[in-house]
């Protein structure tokens, strides 16, 4: 089935995702698991990598991140690479270290606040626990539960100011409970893992929203679902990649790494050496020198792909007055003069041919000026490598939210737009 062409299906298959990737290690796994089934080589770090071949596809995964590529015809030691960039992590709620206690008979775990999220939306939602726990072998493993936890807001009749206004404490108001005095968070992962609690040397587990991605509106024509920020972009990535040939010449290259949340400041982060390690190995590979190299990145392209706002209808003195894109409208093209966004005038009409090229409108977003805006991988990519960058997303509402809400035609629309990307528009 091609996604690409079949909007429906699309958004089908991106809800199995988001429910198959409730970590960005999952996430991960899920994208290993559909490149492996399509002929993508995995190639390992402390391996020698083989020369990248015409028409040849493989990937690299460090943790939460993986960077998969796929060639085009022709391609030599000079040829340029087109790159959607995305991150896979979200904000959330993360387990601490000793995290089991009890409180007034109540067993909780202890949490530590991921990121920037919305930390209002939180409360009262049946939540899964979900990770990777790493047993003193060395063993990796992910696990995920069922519904098993809740952040229990106050009743209203023991603090009637909850009625106007949420005050929340992050160390007392965000523990979660999972049960009853006796019950342990850490005895539900090993179960998961199939292991004992004495096995677990480190966990890198969250919280996450159980309740599955749904069409809702008037005409099913809104996607309310978690993590949308920015599975969003990591999907359409995938999909672009995996049903388009590459324009000759050239290489295709999804890049979703993690901890954007956080700055991007890891091994897996976009600020950390990952991307430029894998295009370093893949160009010596291909034979190329410095003056090579140069070319290539002269000639080079990433599409920063970020969720962004949709303007928002009770609030809308938070947005530009003039500019206010719309969910629905398609996907924007991201602009920012104090450079938060990596989009410049050239970006701009990259980004408008590959839209007339896939047959879909597109918008801009900039901010207020009393409201600054957040920032992207799209700089640190830009000024990292060198490589010219246009930042873009699909528009939501509730960003950073336990479940925030697009629009099925902004989603769809992404992956065709990346698709004419690969293409060479």
């Amino acid at each position: 089935m091609n996604l690409l062409s079949d909007r429906d299906a699309y958004i089908d298959s991106f809800t199995e995702f988001i429910g198959e990737s409730p970590t960005s290690y999952h996430a991960v796994s899920t994208i290993v698991q559909q490149l492996s089934a399509l002929g993508y080589v995995e190639h390992v770090e402390a391996d020698e990598w083989q020369q990248l071949q015409p028409q040849g596809r493989g990937f690299l995964r460090r943790d939460g991140a993986i960077i998969a590529w796929r060639a085009g015809a022709q391609i030599d030691a000079a040829s340029p690479v087109r790159i959607l960039g995305s991150h896979t992590d979200s904000p959330g709620l993360m387990l601490k270290p000793q995290p089991d206690f009890t409180s007034h008979g109540w067993a909780q775990a202890g949490v530590e606040v991921y990121g920037g999220p919305l930390v209002s939306t939180w409360f009262d939602r049946d939540l899964a626990i979900a990770g990777r726990i790493v047993t003193t072998d060395g063993r990796e493993h992910l696990v995920k539960t069922a519904a098993v936890a809740r952040v229990p807001m106050l009743a209203i009749h023991l603090n009637h100011e909850l009625g106007h206004e949420v005050k929340v404490d992050r160390q007392r108001h965000l523990q979660p409970v999972i049960g009853m005095q006796g019950a342990s968070v850490l005895s539900m992962l090993a179960q998961q893992a199939g292991v004992t609690e004495a096995d677990i040397a480190g966990a890198d587990v969250r919280f996450v929203d159980s309740q599955p991605a749904a069409r809702i509106g008037a005409t099913s024509e809104l996607f309310a679902a978690p993590r949308l920020d920015n599975l969003s972009s990591v999907f359409a990535g995938l999909v672009a990649l995996t049903e388009t040939e590459p324009a000759a010449g050239t290489i295709s290259m999804l890049a979703a790494f993690d901890h954007e949340e956080l700055g991007s400041m890891s091994r897996s982060g976009a600020h950390g050496p990952l991307l430029s390690d894998v295009l370093a190995r893949l160009r010596s590979g291909l034979g190329a020198g410095t003056e090579d190299v140069a070319r290539a990145i002269a000639n080079s392209w990433c599409l920063s792909a970020d969720a962004g706002h949709s303007v928002h209808p009770n609030y809308a003195e938070k947005h530009d007055p003039h500019v206010q894109p719309l969910a629905g409208h398609g996907p924007m093209l991201k602009v920012n003069a104090q450079q938060r966004y990596a989009s410049d005038a050239h970006g701009a009409a990259l980004w408008r041919r590959c839209c007339e090229a896939a047959g879909v409108v597109t918008q801009s977003f900039v901010s207020n000026n009393t409201v600054p805006c957040g920032s992207t991988i799209g700089p640190m990519t830009s000024a990292k490598l060198g490589i010219r960058t246009v930042d873009v997303g699909v528009p939501l509402l509730s960003m950073h939210s336990a479940r925030e809400l697009a629009h099925v035609d902004d989603l769809h629309g992404l992956a065709a737009v990346t698709a004419s990307f690969f293409a060479g528009a």
